[in-house]
């Protein structure tokens, strides 16, 4: 790390990043960018996917080298080559994309970004003071391979909290946080900085940006397109701003629904692993033209619930899982789909896609209609069906050779939910199907989810985002400790009743008598894109 003194200004800016450029081969990330931040000073990066906030992130962070312009922390230019260097300046950052080894412990994981003077011991102690302060749940021993998403999410925000930063960078912190956590967080984030500490916020929220943030840079095509102070502006200027436009508007209609596609009876599991979760007498039902979503905090079952519902996990009993009225406990996956079931999982790279290979041959994970006599592949007929995907669900990529692990995180998504709708599935199982995608792809995958359900498709949605799950479900379960509560109507739900039923507390604030029967239709509503035709169903 080289320092260039600058000037001797006491109110300098905390950052100053001044005509930073970055190019890849197939796309400039970042365009003559500049950016300030002052002390204190809590600052969102808005931009659509694919903008460049990622990239200009890992450049403040020293994971990426800018190909031209200037970074000065205090008032000082500085060269930063690495994380370290950026760590020795107070910089430290939760990335989107988790920086974690899975056969270290979450103590271990965080032990590696602190200073060398400190015991394993001491760092276990100071984790379980931080999540204690902060509300997050978190075993310091814990293998991180046994982590759901969101737990490991909690992992990087832990360590970046103990670094005890001048600067701290947020990438979509509060996905796996109940309402009640975020406003903890947010108590927080203000005290830091009252103290002075720099904070860069990056969420796809709106509202959160407006709620905490005092400044405001939009990204769009790796440019620079505006500078506000988001506290003065609405949901519909920002996203103006972000993406050129309003998300589609989405208008009220009946919800008609058909038969039971989905039912889980009596399904109980014991935990594979000490850290994992008991599964306990779950019941519920989707049935066809529904949706029906799934709230929670992350680590309260839901990863066995999805293991056990896709096929991965094939201890249940028989019947205990029914799709079309056939029990699957013990089929696996390529069975289940034969049933018309298709599963997006949380994880896209991994589980969702093989980050390795293009889009195209990305295809072979749940669908073999591109493979011909002696298992041989139509390679074009692959490409076409990739390249289908990519333009109907706008997503950025290269082309249909793209490799998965080359795509921002939620033109990936993007990619394999399109991949997952295009199947024509009698039932989806989509687990956090807007996780850190704009609001302009956020609204159009929820759009998509929409026109399927009114096709005839059963709809199961797993997200720990309540908005989401407010605004396309016709009914709710909330997950918390291995149980599922009961039917909540989304007429009766609320942020708050949510919010307490994600403490198991159902049985001390149900909701009132006759309003908790599953699948019931009568006077319930569903929003859909207005603008979309029927999806066909096979």
């Amino acid at each position: 790390m080289t320092t260039e003194k600058k000037d001797n200004n006491p109110v300098a800016p905390r950052l100053q990043l001044t005509g930073i450029t970055k190019a890849y081969p197939a796309v400039i990330a970042n365009s003559d960018v500049s950016l300030t931040v002052l002390p204190g000073e809590i600052h969102a990066v808005l931009g659509e996917n694919g903008a460049g906030k990622s990239t200009l992130m890992k450049i403040i962070y020293g994971a990426v080298k800018p190909d031209a312009g200037s970074v000065a922390i205090d008032g000082e230019a500085v060269v930063i080559r690495n994380p370290q260097e950026a760590r020795a300046l107070g910089i430290a950052m939760v990335f989107q994309h988790f920086s974690l080894f899975d056969t270290l412990t979450v103590a271990e994981n965080v032990w590696l970004g602190l200073g060398k003077n400190l015991s394993l011991a001491e760092v276990s102690r100071r984790i379980t003071d931080t999540t204690k302060e902060y509300g997050l749940q978190l075993e310091p021993t814990r293998p991180v391979h046994t982590l759901s998403v969101g737990e490991r999410q909690r992992v990087e925000i832990v360590r970046a909290l103990l670094t005890q930063p001048r600067l701290l960078i947020l990438d979509e912190p509060t996905s796996v946080l109940t309402p009640q956590a975020v406003e903890n967080l947010f108590v927080t984030l203000r005290q830091l900085a009252a103290r002075g500490c720099s904070i860069l916020y990056i969420s796809h929220k709106l509202h959160e940006i407006r709620e905490l943030c005092t400044a405001c840079t939009v990204l769009r095509g790796g440019k620079v397109t505006g500078v506000c102070d988001p506290r003065q502006e609405s949901n519909a200027s920002l996203s103006r701003l972000m993406i050129g436009a309003e998300p589609p508007a989405l208008a009220q209609r009946d919800v008609s629904v058909g038969a039971t596609v989905l039912e889980v009876k009596d399904l109980s599991l014991e935990r594979e692993d000490q850290f994992g979760v008991d599964l306990q007498k779950l019941a519920m039902t989707v049935r066809a033209g529904e949706v029906v979503g799934i709230a929670g905090v992350s680590g309260n079952g839901q990863k066995e619930l999805l293991y056990a519902l896709s096929g991965e996990d094939k201890r249940a009993a028989v019947d205990s899982i029914l799709v079309r009225g056939q029990g699957v406990g013990q089929s696996n996956p390529a069975q289940r789909r034969e049933l018309g079931l298709h599963f997006v999982p949380e994880e896209r790279l991994g589980r969702g896609a093989v980050p390795g290979l293009g889009l195209a041959h990305n295809l072979l994970l749940t669908r073999k209609n591109s493979v011909g006599r002696g298992g041989w592949l139509q390679l074009r007929d692959m490409r076409a069906q990739a390249a289908g995907i990519i333009e109907r669900f706008r997503v950025k990529a290269g082309g249909p050779d793209a490799a998965a692990q080359s795509l921002s995180g939620g033109n990936l998504q993007k990619f394999i939910v399109g991949r997952e709708i295009e199947a024509n599935p009698v039932l989806l199982i989509v687990s956090q199907p807007t996780w850190g995608v704009d609001v302009g792809a956020a609204a159009q995958i929820r759009g998509e989810i929409l026109k399927l359900a009114e096709s005839g498709c059963a709809v199961l949605v797993v997200s720990e985002e309540l908005e989401e799950l407010f605004e396309i479900c016709d009914r709710l379960y909330v997950m918390a400790k291995g149980e599922l509560s009961p039917s909540l109507p989304r007429a009766d739900a609320t942020v708050a009743l949510v919010g307490q039923w994600m403490s198991g507390l159902w049985a001390q604030t149900p909701v009132r008598a006759g309003s908790l029967e599953a699948g019931t239709s009568t006077g319930s509503v569903r929003t859909e894109n207005s603008s979309g035709a029927n999806h066909a169903q096979a």
